[in-house]
Parts: structure tokens; C-alpha cells; sequence
């Protein structure tokens, strides 16, 4: 009778997970011959452990990341320019807290979108907000906003987030319009809020990218002020797993690619 006031006492408070782990706890603490507190504490590390697992699930979902990847399996022996130090001080995510960039530069295939969404899978973990959106899907967001008047609750989607991640910066040319929505998303985040891009274009390529050479230095002034810049020199890693398929046999026409270059 007890043992079921003691449930529901659980289950009124939202300790769900808790109620559920009473009787096996209290088997367990009969067998150990716990103190009160230990059991005490263990029933309620059951349902800390629990939530903090649904926070992170929940926080994974609206980050809109496209797939996991971990830091732990990038291959560092494949890209030999990589600093792997570097790559581990930034996983610590410091630069977050500090409100900086990260920046990761390199032609199609090299890594650029492992790294960093296994640095925003770390912080996902460490209990921060994340949001990921590519180059393209931003910019037709924010154009589409402006057109119906809904752009300053758009901009929020952007600006809440800890981190925001924009992925594939460079595949096409901004008109300006779209260059002047980039330009404001970037001094909205200035020094409150960190970023990480990728970008298969070298710094000097902006200017043409953009469509407009004073802009991009605008932007780039505001990005690189606080920043690190990652640059990637080296071959596919999809063109390899074709090479070891047999499917792909020439020499990698990425491994000089001038996009490779700051």
C-alpha cells in the first residue's frame, strides 16, 4: 500500500522515470543494503539521467542536423594538412562560449561537413542549442520571408541558436538581395552568437560570390574578427571509397582545386 502511495507521490511530481525504477531500486537496495540517501539518490540519478536524455533528443530534432557524425571518426591519417590538435581545441567548444567562428575551407569531399557537424553534435551533447541550414535553404528561407512580410520572426530561427551552422557556402552566386540578407544574419550574430561555415570557396572568391567585392569585405571583416579558419588541402573522401570499390580509377581532380587556397 505504501509502496504504491510512494508511486503515485512520484508520478504526481512528473518523476515518471523514477516510479518506474522504484521496484528494481528497491531490490537492489535491499541487496546492497544501502543507505536511505544512496537509494535516494540513485532513484532520482534514474530520472535525471532520463531527462537529460530526452533534452538532448529533443535539441538533436530541432537542430535540423542531416545525419550524425562523430568527431571520433573522421580519418585525420587521409587529410595529412589537417592540424589535429587544432581540431581537438576547438572540440573542447570553448570557441562557443567565447562567441567566435569557425570557419573550415576545402573543395567538395575533403571533411568540411564532418567536422563540423561533429562539433555541433558535441554541443547538442553538452546541452546547448544548434541549428544547421545550408547556404541555399537560408537564403530562399530569408527571400521568401522578406517577400510576405515575415522576416523579423524568420531572423529569430537564426539568431537563437548557440551555435549556427551554415553548410555549403560557395555552390551558387548571391544576387543582391540575398547577399544583403546574408550580411545582415552575420551582424545579427556579431559577437553573440558563435558560427560555423563551410565553404568550398577561398576568401579572394567572395567578392564574385557575393556579386558585390564591398560586401564581402563587410562580411568577412565581421566573420573573421573573431575566428578560426580551418583550410583543408586534400583529396575525396568519396572519390576514395569509389577508388576502393573499383568504380573510380583516374587521378582526384579535387587534390589542387584553387578553392583549396585562402
Amino acid at each position: 500500500m505504501e509502496l504504491e502511495r510512494a508511486r503515485q507521490q512520484l508520478e504526481t511530481l512528473g518523476l515518471e522515470k523514477a516510479s518506474d525504477a522504484l521496484d528494481a531500486q528497491l531490490e537492489q537496495a535491499a541487496r546492497t543494503q544501502c543507505t536511505y540517501v544512496d537509494f535516494l539518490n540513485t532513484l532520482l540519478q534514474c530520472e535525471a539521467d532520463e531527462r537529460r536524455k530526452r533534452s538532448e533528443e529533443t535539441r538533436l530534432k530541432l537542430s535540423r542536423l542531416p545525419q550524425q557524425k562523430s568527431l571520433a571518426d573522421f580519418d585525420f591519417t587521409f587529410q595529412p594538412s589537417l592540424d589535429e590538435r587544432q581540431i581537438k581545441e576547438l572540440a573542447t567548444l570553448a570557441f562557443i562560449h567565447r562567441q567566435e567562428n569557425v570557419i573550415f575551407l576545402g573543395p567538395p569531399g575533403v571533411g568540411k561537413s564532418h567536422l563540423a557537424i561533429g562539433m555541433a553534435s558535441e554541443a547538442i551533447r553538452q546541452g546547448m542549442s544548434v541549428y544547421f541550414v545550408s547556404m541555399s535553404r537560408l537564403l530562399a528561407d530569408l527571400s521568401k520571408a522578406a517577400k510576405e512580410g515575415r522576416l523579423e520572426r524568420r531572423w529569430k530561427i537564426y539568431q537563437r541558436p548557440k551555435l549556427l551552422l551554415i553548410d555549403e557556402i560557395g555552390y551558387s552566386q548571391l544576387d543582391r538581395v540575398s547577399g544583403n540578407l546574408f550580411f545582415q544574419l552575420i551582424c545579427s550574430r556579431y559577437e553573440k552568437g558563435s558560427m560555423i561555415l563551410t565553404s568550398n570557396k577561398g576568401f579572394t572568391e567572395w567578392g564574385e560570390l557575393m556579386g558585390d567585392q564591398a560586401l564581402a569585405t563587410a562580411i568577412l571583416d565581421r566573420l573573421l574578427h573573431h575566428a578560426h579558419v580551418v583550410n583543408i588541402r586534400g583529396g575525396s573522401y568519396r572519390l576514395r571509397a569509389r577508388t576502393k570499390a573499383g568504380l573510380y580509377t583516374g587521378p582526384n581532380p579535387l587534390a589542387d582545386n584553387d578553392a583549396n587556397r585562402m
